[in-house]
């Protein structure tokens, strides 16, 4: 696995790649300092997955994700912060993050690097706790009508948003695998989502 590490604390960007060069196979490809060259070096690079702090001088974090994933559709990138900000989370779920974990729990950063490459989702657990919460504080439901979902789509939207894999899905409905990965692919289409963090978000604003 190939990564880039963004941190505006050159020390703290070191300090990452001593981590987890030394206790993973992964290699840290390129470190950079601002939201600004994590644009540079991603297009340079094209890196299995980029680790990104979210506060920096300039452009935030959060900013680069947004232009990044608009130029890279499939691109992956995970946040790592000192900040619980319910903010912060609400936007780095919107703009298409695959994960957002804090600093302070260093000892998951190399776990969550690799579900990430596994096409997981990873969130802290303070940070999914509170993920009901905000949302329902933040939007309004809305008529799902018009997105031609079966109740089948419907029951697997809420699998997803409560965590369950698809094994984990398929051993409730009494469904193969693929079956569920068919269904999952087929509600990503018609609700033109990315994955299954924007699917679970869909299910909070307009289901739940």
């Amino acid at each position: 696995m190939r990564i880039i590490i963004i941190d505006d604390d050159k020390l703290i960007a070191a300090s990452l790649k001593t981590i987890i060069e030394t206790s993973s196979d992964i290699k840290v490809i390129s470190l950079g300092y601002s939201g600004e060259e994590a644009i540079e070096l991603y297009n340079k690079y094209t890196p299995d997955i980029l680790l990104m702090d979210i506060r920096m001088g300039g452009m935030s974090g959060l900013e680069a994700a947004q232009k990044i994933l608009k130029s890279h559709n499939e691109g992956r990138i995970l946040f790592l912060t000192t900040f619980e900000d319910d903010e912060y989370i609400i936007t780095a779920l919107k703009v298409g993050a695959k994960g957002y974990i804090l600093k302070q729990h260093f000892e998951s950063i190399v776990p969550a690097l690799k579900a990430v490459e596994l096409g997981q989702s990873v969130f802290g657990q303070e940070i999914i706790s509170k993920i009901p919460t905000m949302l329902n504080s933040t939007e309004n439901k809305k008529d799902i009508s018009k997105y031609d979902l079966i109740d089948r789509d419907i029951e697997i939207i809420t699998l997803v948003s409560k965590g369950l894999s698809n094994k984990e899905i398929s051993a409730k409905l009494f469904l193969s695998e693929g079956t569920i990965r068919n269904y999952i692919s087929s509600i990503l289409e018609k609700l033109n989502l990315r994955d299954r963090t924007q699917l679970a978000i869909f299910y909070f604003n307009n289901i739940k």
